[in-house]
């Protein structure tokens, strides 16, 4: 109980300072990440991974759902019809990353089976935006980059749910020697109960929200209050009936945004307080979680994390980006700001808890970390100094084709 202090008297304290400190090359995350080391200990890191204690993989998971269905009705699909960019970027950037990951994983991570490998490849695919809001929020960006970019962080780990809930049922039909048709059958019904559910809840529940607003039966707090439930419903409900609750969430949200359109952005305002508060919690878990686990980190594992944020992240973004006539800066810039957090820490803690025989499990966890640690502050103290020199250099340049394309 007493951690659970420690963290509120951080969260206390950084607030009363937030103006000051905004001014500066850090981010909340990377203040809460060093908290969080602070206070680590081996019996603690220990606890945390340890998935019978329940509450700490509840809360990182509901702070994972929040983000997927308040990300995917604020931003939806229509976004992608506006911006072919961001398409680009979801279907080949981000088939590409997991598939390099997971090739890079086998040849460098010899410990890990191919499953291993290919869990690791899908648990560090997306992005997140919260460690890159320097840069999508520089009015001085252009502002396709940074709508590309916040679009692309908003819904890419939603889609990347799928790749690891398939990887997942291959090494449990793997390790326990199932039949190719339990794969297929639990593979089918976390991805297809998520789908239908999340398509049910989402369009009744935003249905519903809209004729009560219409009606004006809701409090202005209430109209924020009832799409968090819409979303846990969601969530627990698919869970209930043995599907994905974030492929639910996700797909919630997509369906929750669609019914209510431009509205929205008036009922998803709590991603901007409660969000924020259980973002940084589970920073705060990360550093709790790494450091007693630096003692064991190889080159291996080190040279996989940094390859994971540049390589693996950035060749996939040329790729997707060929014939686009985005200048080379641009196509750099939007390569190196793929920053690797929440959905990682998340789905990361996941799998270990989803996995009952996970012979890796020690490389897995340390990689996925070491990857998140390194991106919370290469990202964090970059963000500002490489976007104010990219807007120097793009500025005097003939950026209007930036403008103009679709």
């Amino acid at each position: 109980m007493m951690e659970l202090v420690y963290f509120l008297v951080i969260v206390f304290v950084y607030s009363l300072i937030s103006k000051r400190i905004n001014k500066l090359p850090i981010t909340p995350q990377m203040i809460f990440v060093i908290a969080g080391m602070f206070l680590a200990t081996d019996f603690l890191s220990n606890m945390l991974i340890n998935s019978d204690t329940g509450l700490i993989l509840f809360l990182a998971e509901l702070t994972l759902v929040l983000v997927l269905f308040s990300d995917a009705s604020r931003i939806g699909l229509g976004a992608l019809r506006k911006n072919n960019l961001t398409l680009r970027l979801l279907s080949v950037s981000l088939t590409l990353t997991i598939l390099f990951g997971i090739v890079i994983a086998t040849l460098l991570l010899t410990d890990l089976s191919i499953w291993e490998a290919a869990i690791i490849g899908a648990v560090l695919a997306p992005t997140d935006a919260a460690l890159g809001q320097v840069v999508v929020k520089n009015k001085k960006l252009p502002s396709l980059v940074r709508e590309t970019l916040e679009i692309e962080s908003g819904l890419n780990d939603g889609l990347a749910v799928p790749f690891l809930l398939l990887f997942l049922a291959w090494s449990i039909a793997k390790e326990t020697f199932s039949p190719v048709g339990f794969f297929i059958e639990a593979a089918l019904a976390q991805i297809g109960f998520g789908v239908i559910v999340g398509l049910i809840i989402g369009l009744s529940g935003g249905w519903l929200v809209l004729k009560a607003k219409k009606q004006e039966w809701m409090t202005q707090n209430f109209q924020r209050i009832s799409l968090i439930a819409v979303a846990l419903i969601s969530w627990l409900l698919t869970d209930q009936l043995g599907g994905s609750g974030f492929i639910a969430a996700f797909v919630g949200g997509l369906a929750t945004g669609y019914v209510l359109k431009d509205q929205v952005k008036n009922f998803i305002s709590f991603t901007e307080e409660e969000g924020q508060f259980l973002n940084l919690f589970v920073f705060f878990l990360l550093g709790f979680i790494v450091l007693p686990l630096i003692q064991d980190m190889t080159w291996q594992i080190l040279l996989y994390a940094l390859l994971s944020l540049t390589i693996i992240r950035m060749l996939p973004t040329a790729i997707s980006l060929l014939g686009s006539k985005l200048k080379k800066e641009t196509v750099l810039f939007m390569g190196w700001f793929g920053p690797r957090g929440l959905a990682s820490i998340v789905l990361a803690l996941i799998a270990i808890e989803r996995q009952l025989n996970f012979p890796g499990e020690e490389t897995f966890t340390l990689t996925v970390f070491t990857t998140v640690l390194l991106s919370v502050f290469l990202h964090g103290i970059t963000a500002s100094p490489l976007a104010s020199v990219y807007a120097e250099k793009i500025a005097k340049m003939d950026g209007s084709c930036l403008e103009k394309m679709n």
